[in-house]
C-alpha cells in the first residue's frame, strides 16, 4: 500500500517520538483544519487518550468572531488546565505533519507558559 505524502510524515514524527518515550512522558498530539484546532494528550504504553480539547467544544463554538490564533490560545490554555487537574506536566509535542509555525507555535508557546515541559 502506498501512502501519501501527509502520512508518510505523520507516520515519521509520531515514530521517532513513540521511540523514544520513556514511561513517565506522555504524547500530546495536535491537529487542525483551516477553522479548528483540536489536541489531546495520549498514553502510548496503554493505548489510551487521557486529556482531549478543541475550538470545536461547546463552550468554544459559539465565538465566531475570534481570530485562529487567539482560537489555538485558549484552547492550549484549556488543555494545559485539565493537565494540572490530572497532574500531567512532562509531556512528548507531536506536531504530525504540520510544521513548527504559526498556530502550532502558538499553542505550544502558551502551553510552555502554562506549566507544561516538552
Amino acid at each position: 500500500m502506498k501512502l501519501t505524502t501527509s502520512k508518510r510524515k505523520r507516520f515519521r514524527v509520531s515514530n521517532k517520538l513513540k521511540k523514544v518515550a520513556s514511561q513517565g512522558r506522555l504524547r500530546l498530539s495536535i491537529s487542525r483544519s483551516s477553522k479548528n484546532i483540536s489536541a489531546q494528550i495520549i498514553d502510548d504504553t496503554n493505548s489510551r487518550t487521557l486529556i482531549s480539547a478543541s475550538s470545536v467544544e461547546k463552550e468554544l463554538k459559539g465565538n465566531s468572531k475570534i481570530k485562529k490564533t487567539d482560537l489555538s490560545k485558549v484552547v492550549a490554555e484549556k488543555l494545559a488546565k485539565k493537565a494540572q487537574e490530572k497532574n500531567i506536566t512532562k509531556i512528548y509535542f507531536d506536531r504530525g505533519v504540520y510544521k513548527y509555525h504559526g498556530r502550532i507555535k502558538i499553542f505550544a508557546e502558551t502551553l510552555r507558559k502554562n506549566g507544561m515541559e516538552f
